[in-house]
């Protein structure tokens, strides 16, 4: 069961950071709670690592975690909307694969994985469908509810089970592989299901079942250490916390501009109601009219092209076009941003936020970065008046007037939380893993 101390810690903070941040601060110094990460041990984190990188927990063995989450592209995957399961190549270079064309493109954008092991970071997905929840007995809240297994070490290691049980990224198309078939007929969780069976496969791998027996001694691997060491490798991997920001915290200086843009971050800008705290996130939902892109989210027996974001999963009108506000910790790496990566400037996706409405209604095309996919239907949403106003109604940010000089010294402010400790990775790709299948 997840640590309730952890889930407890992350609402307080977020309480008494927001608290904090309401203020207007003419000269910021800024005091924030100690990050609580997680820690495991080197062998942990090792096999974790190799997992992360190995094709083998996908259905067709041809996708990795990796794939989407490359350090390459400061662990997304530089694009708006990937291609998952049917596509060859890695970010940009990404292309559908002939000869298994993939239904769609992933619906929304690749999320990035820093400070993910903090305590703080109690949900997961754009729209916080995996979160921490202490009344559940496995201490987690997902879609899979009382059918969800307990041996999850946290929020984060639920997270890796899901991409490989979804036909779009991991799993594979219909019934094409014994992965895919078994999530086709809903044996996810159940003995012998999908996790039991990519589990079957690492434990038939003897450099892995030698490097989980180092871990927990000779019984079966389960699925849930798996993605307990993925989780490990992911907490220590991409730890961001030594920014030029950070060793502001610690006494040190930052340039005049940075200086003036942490003010009106922290201040009259108003940038901190949401992006607050160490990590610059309330890890709460928001609706700013984000220009909708893709397939949307939807089931296949819908038609739309939606992503109501929040309200998928809590079924409250008020959560509508709700997406969890994202940490800004290497933000000048990790573009395109916004929930379907609509926008792939760092600056265009700051102007939005000063009147998101109007830049709903003047969104440029031209700028988004996707992989060719023929016949995909991208823009049915912003072809649409009646869906963009209902976007527009959701919006929560009223109009703020920035200046040129005030925008630049914003963008000054978010460069000095980029840590390049963390950037791209403390140990790095591996030359080869166990199961001998392609590197991305």
């Amino acid at each position: 069961m997840i640590k309730l101390n952890q889930f407890a810690l992350g609402f307080l903070t977020t309480g008494l950071v927001a608290a904090y941040c309401a203020v207007a601060l003419s000269d910021p110094k800024l005091d924030f709670p100690a990050a609580e990460f997680a820690t495991a041990t080197d062998a942990e984190i090792a096999v974790g690592r190799l997992l992360f990188y190995d094709r083998i927990l996908s259905g067709n063995k041809n996708i990795a975690c990796a794939t989407c989450h490359h350090p390459k592209f400061a662990t997304s995957d530089g694009v708006a909307l990937a291609i998952g399961e049917g596509g060859v190549g890695l970010g940009p270079m990404r292309r559908i694969n002939a000869q298994n064309r993939p239904e769609q493109r992933i619906p929304r954008n690749a999320p990035a994985l820093f400070n993910l092991g903090a305590a703080q970071f109690n949900s997961m997905f754009h729209d916080g469908r995996l979160e921490a929840d202490p009344l559940r007995k496995s201490g987690i809240r997902t879609p899979l509810d009382e059918s969800m297994v307990q041996g999850f070490d946290s929020v984060l290691s639920a997270q890796a089970m899901f991409p490989v049980l979804s036909g779009d990224e991991m799993a594979g198309h219909y019934s094409e592989n014994p992965v895919s078939g078994s999530v086709r007929k809903g044996l996810l969780a159940q003995s012998g299901g999908a996790w039991d069976i990519i589990a079957n496969r690492v434990s038939g791998i003897p450099a892995y079942r030698e490097m989980f027996t180092e871990i927990i001694g000779p019984r079966d691997i389960r699925y849930t250490d798996i993605s307990n060491v993925v989780a490990d490798f992911i907490a220590f991997e991409w730890r961001a916390d030594n920014s030029p920001f950070d060793q502001y915290l610690n006494d040190q200086t930052m340039p005049p501009d940075a200086m003036a843009g942490l003010e009106l971050f922290y201040g009259d800008a108003g940038c901190s109601a949401c992006h607050s705290g160490r990590f610059q996130t309330d890890h709460n939902f928001h609706a700013i009219a984000m220009p909708q892109i893709g397939p949307g989210k939807a089931a296949r027996f819908e038609t739309h092209s939606r992503d109501t974001g929040r309200m998928r999963v809590t079924g409250d009108i008020d959560d509508a076009y709700r997406f969890r506000t994202p940490s800004l910790r290497n933000i000048t790496d990790t573009g395109p941003y916004g929930h379907d990566g609509a926008y792939a400037e760092l600056e265009s996706v700051v102007r939005h936020h000063l009147n998101p409405v109007a830049e709903l209604h003047s969104y440029d095309r031209g700028q988004i970065e996707l992989p060719d996919f023929p016949g995909a239907n991208d823009w049915n949403i912003l072809g649409s008046p009646t869906e963009i106003a209902k976007i527009a109604e959701a919006n929560e940010l009223r109009p703020i007037q920035l200046n040129d000089q005030q925008v630049d010294e914003i963008l000054a402010f978010l460069s000095t939380l980029r840590d390049t400790d963390s950037l791209y990775g403390r140990l790095g790709v591996p030359d080869a893993v166990p199961s001998g299948l392609k590197l991305d």
